[in-house]
C-alpha cells in the first residue's frame, strides 16, 4: 500500500529548462518534488508498482538532458544544514542533500568551520557532490565526508555508508558507478579544526605569491573571483562547468608528451602518474571561443562547452566527439565527459 500522507504532488509533462544549467528544453514524463527522505520511500511504492524508470535530478548542474525523459524525475529538496557535535579534533556537520553548494561553503565559514573554501562556486547541490567526488584546486569533498545517509532503491530502505564504502576516486564514487542503486539524502560532513590553506595550483599560487599565509575568506574570495573569470555564469550564457576530466596518465607517457610539447600544463597526482591539463590540450586543438550551430566552447575557458541558445544534447555530444577525436589524434589521449548524460 501507497502512504499517501507522505506521497509528494506528482507533476505531469513537467519542465526542466530552469532544473538544467545548459538550459535544454527538457521535459519529465513525472515529477515528484522530495522535501524529506521519507516520501521516497512512498514514491518507490509506486514507482515499483508502475515499474517505471526514474532518476534523481538535484541542481542539474552536471547532467545533460535529453528532449524527453520518460519515467518518474525526483526533484532533490532535501534542505537544512546543522553542527552534530564538535569536540578537539573536528565539528561534524549534517547538511540535507538538496542545500546548495556554494551557499553551504558560505555558510561553513561564516560559522568558523574552514576547509571547504577552494570549493567555493561549483554549482549543483550537497547531495550531487560526493556523486562526483567534487574537487578544485587541491581540494577534494572526500577529504571532509565522515558517511553518507542514502536510500537504497534495491532494498527499498535506508542505508548509511562509510567514506571507505563510498569508494571515492578522482570525479568517481560508488553512487557514480552504480548511478541507479542509491539516491543520497543527507551528508555528514567531519571538517577538522587543524585547518591548512591549499593553495599550490597555479591560479591561487599566483594569486597569493605576495601572501604565504592568507586566510580561509581570502582563498574563498579569491576561488569566486577566479572561477567568475574563466566560467561563464549559467543564468547568461548555458554550461555544465568543465566538460571533461583532467585525463591522468603515466609518468612514461607524460614525458614523452613534455618532449613534444614543452609548454605541456600538467599537476602531480598519485606516485608514478601525472594530471594533465584537458583545457590546455582542447587549446592547443584550436577549439577555444569556436562554436558550431547553437553551441560552442567557451571563449575565456576551453574545458567549458556552452549552449547558445536553442541547443539541445545532441549538438552538445557531438560537439564533443569532435574534440575528443582531435585531442586523441594529437596528444593520444582520451577525454572522458565529466556530466552525467541521462
Amino acid at each position: 500500500m501507497i502512504d499517501h500522507r507522505q506521497l509528494p504532488q506528482r507533476y505531469l509533462n513537467y519542465s526542466l529548462k530552469n532544473r538544467n544549467t545548459f538550459g535544454f528544453d527538457a521535459t519529465a514524463e513525472f515529477t515528484y518534488e522530495i522535501t524529506s527522505a521519507d516520501q521516497i520511500a512512498a514514491v518507490f511504492v509506486d514507482i515499483t508498482q508502475q515499474k517505471m524508470p526514474w532518476r534523481v535530478l538535484g541542481g542539474g548542474s552536471n547532467v545533460i538532458l535529453p528532449k524527453k525523459l520518460s519515467g518518474v524525475t525526483l526533484l532533490m529538496n532535501i534542505t537544512g544544514q546543522e553542527i552534530l557535535s564538535s569536540d578537539g579534533d573536528a565539528t561534524r556537520l549534517a547538511v540535507g542533500a538538496g542545500v546548495n553548494w556554494h551557499e553551504l561553503v558560505a555558510w561553513t565559514l561564516e560559522n568558523n568551520l574552514p576547509g571547504l573554501e577552494n570549493l567555493a562556486l561549483i554549482p549543483g547541490t550537497a547531495g550531487a557532490a560526493p556523486i562526483q567526488n567534487i574537487g578544485a584546486y587541491g581540494v577534494e569533498i572526500a577529504d571532509y565526508i565522515e558517511c553518507i545517509e542514502a536510500f537504497d532503491a534495491q532494498e527499498q530502505t535506508f542505508i548509511t555508508l562509510t567514506k571507505e564504502a563510498c569508494q571515492f576516486a578522482y570525479r568517481d564514487s560508488y553512487f557514480k558507478q552504480h548511478p541507479n542503486r542509491c539516491i543520497v539524502t543527507k551528508v555528514i560532513f567531519k571538517i577538522p579544526k587543524a585547518w591548512k590553506a591549499h593553495i599550490h595550483y597555479a591560479d591561487l599560487a599566483k594569486q597569493f605569491s605576495a601572501d604565504s599565509n592568507p586566510s580561509p575568506e581570502d582563498i574563498f574570495l579569491a576561488v569566486c573571483k577566479i572561477r567568475t573569470r574563466k566560467l561563464p555564469d549559467p543564468k547568461i550564457i548555458g554550461n555544465a562547468g568543465s566538460f571533461f576530466q583532467n585525463p591522468i596518465v603515466p609518468n612514461e607517457q607524460f614525458e614523452t608528451l613534455l618532449k613534444a610539447h614543452a609548454s605541456l600544463v600538467s599537476y602531480p597526482d598519485a606516485p608514478g602518474k601525472r594530471k594533465l591539463a584537458a583545457g590546455w590540450l582542447i587549446d592547443q586543438c584550436g577549439f577555444k571561443g569556436q562554436r558550431m550551430g547553437s553551441v560552442g566552447v567557451y571563449e575565456n575557458q576551453a574545458l567549458v562547452l556552452v549552449n547558445h541558445g536553442g541547443g539541445t544534447a545532441q549538438d552538445i555530444l557531438g560537439l564533443a566527439k569532435c574534440i575528443r577525436e582531435k585531442v586523441h589524434d594529437k596528444f593520444g589521449v582520451t577525454l572522458q565527459i565529466e556530466p552525467n548524460i541521462l
